[in-house]
């Protein structure tokens, strides 16, 4: 049985998600833990959207009941955090970029509750665990594919801001396509936003008047811009083929999925061995945390031989033998 989530003003606690069995209480019920997602966006923006839905299928399994809030600024963030904590929640997922310090000063006021939260930091006393986005593995697979399909030798890519956890994705997807094509030149541009289609969209078309033929669409509206010129694309953090209009114009995407990572915290919670740690492990490829969506409708229309590379070099990445290197630095263009 699914809980019901119903919101309440922008102002309070947004979301309630309660859990509930038509036949009563179960031995599996009794042992749910209350778990509270915090997104500064819509949970329709893919970032959170990995985490509401990783959250969404504990609650569906019985594992937890569920309450959220979406849409909460960072000056109103700490406040919702308190109130989460004095409710009785035992975990809460969220994000912290920003507001880091002070999130960690609440969780030092509550030590009974675990926090799992979004943060390029380091870990903190006993219970405050922090994760990014390290989809890098899967974007140096795509910039393969990329670098052997480009026929004007000009990629763009577009992003939110030049952050840590988009330029690590920027630099893998570059040296996987120069790992293939050597002389493969990108035009980089950051949007200042982390949800504005028509903006990246309008970048995306000046990067094609350049002379780009491939697009990397790390943020929406990319791929419509795409679609209008006639090129490929390569998506970003969900399946932008499937989830974002992407037939016959992405080839394929590099996936981000917390359902392993929130999976291993709920079951420390329930131990009582809960600490604090980083997760970033558990959102690469070797724990279930990053993969590569499938080719659809190109798979006939990619070379044969570099598919063969890719499916190597995967395997050799889940088997620890190859090692895709990370780069935060803000990744320039080269033309």
């Amino acid at each position: 049985m699914t809980g019901r989530i119903t919101r309440r003003s922008a102002t309070g606690l947004i979301g309630v998600g309660i859990g509930t069995m038509a036949l009563g209480i179960t031995p599996a019920s009794a042992a749910k833990i209350k778990v509270a997602g915090i997104y500064t966006q819509p949970i329709q923006q893919k970032w959170d959207a990995r985490l509401h839905q990783a959250l969404v299928k504990a609650k569906d399994a019985g594992e937890i009941d569920y309450v959220f809030s979406e849409k909460v600024a960072n000056t109103d963030y700490i406040r919702v955090l308190r109130e989460y904590a004095e409710s009785g929640v035992k975990l809460v997922v969220g994000e912290a970029f920003g507001i880091s310090k002070e999130a960690r000063k609440v969780a030092d006021e509550y030590k009974d509750v675990s926090f799992l939260m979004g943060d390029p930091f380091k870990p903190h006393g006993s219970n405050f665990s922090v994760f990014d986005n390290y989809i890098h593995e899967p974007c140096y697979l795509m910039g393969i594919i990329a670098g052997s399909m480009t026929k004007t030798n000009k990629i763009g890519m577009v992003g939110g801001y030049p952050i840590g956890e988009v330029n690590r994705l920027f630099h893998a997807f570059i040296d996987g396509a120069r790992s293939v094509n050597p002389d493969t030149q990108f035009k980089v541009t950051f949007i200042g936003s982390w949800y504005d289609p028509p903006k990246a969209k309008e970048a995306a078309f000046a990067q094609v008047e350049a002379g780009v033929d491939v697009l990397y669409a790390e943020r929406a509206g990319v791929v419509d811009a795409a679609r209008d010129k006639g090129i490929i694309a390569f998506g970003n953090v969900n399946d932008m083929n499937k989830e974002e209009n992407g037939k016959d114009v992405v080839v394929t995407s590099a996936l981000w999925d917390m359902t392993n990572a929130i999976a291993h915290a709920i079951s420390l919670v329930k131990a009582g061995t809960f600490k604090a740690e980083n997760y970033k492990e558990w959102t690469m490829m070797q724990k279930g945390g990053a993969s590569l969506a499938p080719y659809y409708e190109f798979e006939d229309r990619i070379d044969a031989g570099v598919k063969a590379k890719v499916a190597q070099i995967q395997a050799d990445i889940l088997a620890g033998k190859f090692t895709v290197k990370i780069n935060d630095e803000e990744p320039k263009s080269t033309y």
